[in-house]
């Protein structure tokens, strides 16, 4: 007689399970009148394909903390949304990089301006925000490839930053 054979279930997670994806970045705050340059550090993190996460810049004693978006030709606008809060819509306000008057394009084009770009909307205490949009080195791997750009914050102050590839 043939024995039953006893199987012990095995169990494989065959889910989608989301990749990490993390990075620093080092930044410098343009200085004023009134103040010399200081360092900004940046922490992200991306999950699945890395086209959008979370993103830490700290400032001295100010910590702002936001969403960040890889632009691709499939970007939605809706899926923007959170990049306008308190800005105006399409950043309209800040001009772009060998474009011309920012008030000429629809909201619409801010897609077609930034992709291949990751933008961001980052938050700190006392109503501070801060927006950045950084060139990527290598867009297919994201901020892991590597990249650089500025940021501005609501008081006025801008910031230059740089990514390095992971």
């Amino acid at each position: 007689m043939v024995q039953p054979r006893l199987f012990t279930p095995v169990f494989i997670f065959l889910g989608v399970s989301a990749c990490t994806f993390t990075g620093e970045g080092t930044g410098q705050l343009a200085a004023s009148p009134t103040q010399t340059e200081s360092a900004v550090h940046f922490n992200w993190k991306g999950t699945g394909s890395s086209l959008s996460g979370t993103m830490i810049a700290t400032l001295s004693d100010t910590v702002f903390a936001g969403q960040f978006f890889e632009i691709t030709e499939k970007t939605r606008i809706e899926v923007l949304a959170p990049l306008w809060e308190p800005w105006r819509p399409g950043w309209r306000d800040w001009p772009y990089w060998g474009y011309p008057s920012p008030m000429m394009a629809p909201v619409t084009q801010f897609v077609t301006r930034y992709s291949g770009k990751v933008v961001a909307n980052l938050e700190a205490p006392g109503n501070l925000r801060m927006r950045c949009r950084f060139h990527l080195m290598e867009p297919p791997r994201g901020m892991s490839g590597g990249g650089e750009g500025e940021c501005q914050i609501s008081d006025g102050r801008t910031v230059h930053a740089v990514f390095e590839s992971q």
